[in-house]
């Protein structure tokens, strides 16, 4: 609560996830996170909310982030209950909402829009059971709306649990018709298809269009990224732990009940498509990518937690209804109490669980240029001076210029556009990362400013006119400014190979750009005149 900045503060994911608010924070309409004049390619929806809020209140989005992930994770919560609510009793959607919750907030809570897909995907799948079974040819549409409404939303925010949830439906869908013989589970996923598509589109038709229009776009690397969690099947139910002890419970109760329970058929469906895509995803290895299926293992972690819940609860009552009336009351009563303490001994536990994104939040350097632990703050501290310099040449707004450099962090706190994204596997398909990059390690071999702007202006893309480097180092020359930049390296772990680019400073050594330094860095700006 002592630091501004959310789990894992501004390191890694968190700086595109950041940069992505800040863009959309700056102008409400559609725009990639770091290329200038691109469609977004990631899902805008979260990004997009948090951004307008910020802009609403004043408040820089990089300090927005905080508040919105937990205000929105807390609007997932409460919906899940009401959910949950309308279909089964009060009391149990009181105690699996609780339970979900705690599982979220313990292993998802660091990229906040999962978190929120996470949490409702139990009650939505149950829901979408009955709408897809329709017990009579007009019943059951409410809920087919519902379910596609929520899977166009779960689109804008996040493209694989929209992917992960429309695989399930499908599933779904067709177990139900090969039970029944009956087509109509095929048509009712029809209509959830249709109606998730059309708001799929308010995200997806500009990237779609500008693909179709424009230059192809790149196969992308957003998945080549395989952990070792990604390569073996997870089992949470095997973990010796107060969690995995209630996993397994729920893992027997989808067991038993799957083909006579409406809630415990659609969870059963949702845990097996967990692992089915899991093992597709091992396979598409042999395709030289994947599914990422790791980054399931919260969702199946929540699914089994909600039967866990479920498997406690029809446990406590079957015991109950088995003994005599006056001893049934301390049947409960005993349950209540073991649940409760089970529930307060996982809640407390949940800092130690997180405890390497909360201290990343406190050693990270905030965009004021402090830490929350009170040491040195980094080089992050001199940005403000960094953007008031640029400010002073360029006399541009920040989204009219584009800048190139390593510290991708700048980006994340003040909205230039970048020349170059932190990683390939964050970089726009349609940005062309890999020739950027090769055109950035071209400027190695040139030797002078006339060479140098001839390159720039030369280019397919509009050129950075800001350069914020560092002095070279140790196996550097003292007379180059260097730039560390990424290339892919899957199925390598880590995926990410980093290289250090020096460029000559006879390239800057120029009256057409304005050099500075200002802290550890190289700024080097191109006078708007002579663009």
């Amino acid at each position: 609560g002592a630091t501004r900045l959310y789990l894992f503060g501004i390191s890694v994911d968190q700086q595109f996830r950041t940069e992505y608010m800040t863009r959309l924070a700056d102008q409400p309409g559609l725009h990639d996170m770091t290329y200038i004049g691109l469609p977004p390619f990631y899902p805008a929806g979260w990004f997009w909310i948090g951004g307008r809020l910020a802009a609403l209140t004043g408040t820089p989005a990089w300090e927005m982030f905080k508040p919105w992930s937990i205000t929105s994770i807390t609007i997932a919560i409460v919906l899940a209950f009401v959910l949950w609510a309308t279909m089964i009793r009060f009391e149990y959607a009181l105690v699996v909402s609780t339970a979900t919750a705690a599982a979220a907030l313990a292993y998802s809570p660091a990229e906040p829009y999962a978190a929120i897909i996470a949490v409702l995907l139990p009650p939505v799948f149950v829901l979408a059971w009955s709408g897809l079974r329709g017990r009579s040819r007009g019943g059951g549409w409410a809920a087919v709306v519902g379910v596609g409404l929520f899977l166009g939303v779960t689109a804008l925010f996040y493209t694989l649990l929209f992917l992960y949830a429309a695989f399930t439906l499908t599933v779904m869908a067709a177990l139900l018709s090969v039970a029944r013989r009956k087509v109509d589970p095929l048509l009712r996923l029809l209509v959830i298809a249709v109606i998730s598509g059309l708001i799929a589109l308010i995200t997806w038709a500009p990237y779609l269009l500008a693909a179709a229009r424009g230059t192809p776009a790149e196969s992308g690397t957003a998945q080549h990224y395989l952990p070792m969690d990604g390569a073996e099947l997870s089992f949470p139910m095997l973990k010796f732990t107060l969690l995995g002890a209630l996993c397994m419970l729920g893992t027997v109760w989808l067991v038993v009940y799957a083909r006579t329970s409406t809630r415990a058929g659609p969870l059963a469906v949702a845990v097996v498509t967990v692992y089915a895509w899991s093992l597709l995803s091992m396979l598409t290895t042999l395709a030289g990518t994947t599914l990422l299926s790791f980054r399931l293992q919260p969702t199946l972690t929540v699914l089994l937690t909600a039967a866990g819940a479920f498997g406690f609860l029809e446990a406590t009552r079957a015991v109950a209804a088995r003994v005599h009336r006056q001893n049934a009351t301390r049947v409960v009563a005993v349950a209540a109490a073991v649940g409760a303490l089970g529930a307060v001994t996982f809640s407390q536990d949940i800092p130690d669980v997180l405890r390497s994104d909360i201290v990343v939040a406190y050693t990270d350097t905030d965009g004021y240029g402090e830490r929350a632990d009170r040491r040195p703050p980094g080089a992050e501290q001199y940005y403000r001076e960094v953007d008031a310099r640029i400010q002073e040449v360029t006399g541009r707004p920040r989204n009219e210029t584009v800048v190139l450099t390593a510290d991708y962090s700048f980006l994340s706190y003040y909205p230039y556009y970048g020349f170059q994204g932190l990683t390939s596997h964050y970089a726009n398909p349609l940005a062309q990362f890999d020739q950027r990059a090769g055109a950035i390690e071209g400027w190695r071999m040139l030797t002078d400013a006339d060479e140098f702007i001839d390159a720039l202006d030369a280019m397919p893309w509009e050129p950075p006119s800001v350069f914020l480097m560092r002095r070279g180092g140790s196996g550097d020359s003292t007379d180059t400014y260097t730039l560390r930049l990424a290339e892919d390296v899957y199925p390598n772990q880590p995926n990410v190979r980093r290289y250090h680019v020096a460029l000559d400073d006879a390239l800057f050594d120029d009256p057409r750009f304005d050099v500075s330094t200002i802290g550890p860095f190289v700024l080097a700006i191109r006078k708007p005149s002579t663009i």
